[in-house]
């Protein structure tokens, strides 16, 4: 089994960003193949989300996408509407989505579309070192497109479990793989809580087979398991006791069940596949 490390997957390097990019391009693009034959009936589909329709999860990305161009274009407007927004930490979210999801089917499609291109531009274009304020900390160009493949992926596994339909997992979820163990300490300081002070080893099998590894290898504290498992328990898609991961050591349990790899409040998380019965 190959081992790769993933600490060095995006930085701001010009090729890595370009790579980075590439694989956003294309998590976009597979999202929008499950989405663009849908009839209004199937747009208005519930999700696993509370109270989200697929449109809704797409109207999420479009809007989620727009602050992120305004915060790359326009840091002292970004700044304005983020402490608005976070004024209202349990609403805007669901705002900014009732928002799209009220728009004809074809026009949200296209909003999405339009700005997900225009990101990708604006992205590709920004100064070496350039760091993008956001809800949470400040990212490079790449590491901002890590976090739009990781919230992609995400609201994907949603439509797609609404239209019951199966994707296959690619080697794009190394990128989520990275986000959610680069976010640690932030699920640990959204709660009010103090994170470890040590480094953690992860080890996930990729949907390939290969090995993703980050922190050092003799760490006390250690989480391995199934890459796709990971992913779905750092974006909350799926709930810690259904999650084929394993944590070894009290800190990394206690990490793994307040995991989260976005910005902003703690999520409500899933219940267990019993309780959905």
């Amino acid at each position: 089994m190959a081992e790769r490390d993933g600490r060095g997957m995006a930085d701001d390097a010009g090729d890595v960003t370009g790579a980075v990019l590439a694989d956003l391009r294309d998590e976009g693009e597979a999202l929008e193949g499950l989405v663009a034959g849908l009839d209004a009936k199937e747009w208005a589909l519930p999700t696993p989300a509370p109270r989200w329709t697929v449109a809704h999860q797409i109207a999420h990305l479009a809007w989620t996408d727009e602050q992120t161009l305004l915060a790359a274009t326009d840091e002292p407007a970004f700044r304005d509407a983020s402490q608005a927004a976070l004024a209202s930490p349990g609403t805007f979210v669901d705002e900014g989505a009732e928002t799209g999801a009220a728009q004809p089917p074809a026009v949200l499609l296209e909003r999405w579309r339009a700005g997900r291109d225009e990101l990708l531009r604006v992205l590709g274009e920004l100064p070496k070192g350039r760091r993008i304020p956001w809800y949470g900390p400040s990212m490079s160009a790449a590491g901002m497109a890590t976090a739009r493949i990781m919230e992609t992926w995400a609201h994907g596994e949603d439509v797609a479990d609404a239209l019951g339909v199966p994707r296959l997992p690619t080697e794009r979820l190394r990128h989520v793989v990275r986000i959610g163990v680069r976010a640690r300490d932030f699920a640990y300081a959204v709660r009010g809580l103090q994170p470890p002070g040590e480094p953690f080893r992860v080890e996930l099998k990729g949907p390939g087979g290969e090995l993703w590894t980050h922190g050092p290898q003799d760490a006390a504290q250690r989480v391995t398991g199934d890459a796709v498992g990971f992913c779905r328990l750092v974006t909350q898609r799926i709930h810690r006791d259904d999650a084929r991961v394993r944590a070894e050591g009290a800190d990394a349990q206690r990490w793994l069940e307040i995991a989260q790899a976005f910005a902003g409040p703690p999520g409500e998380g899933r219940a267990r596949k019993e309780e959905q019965l």
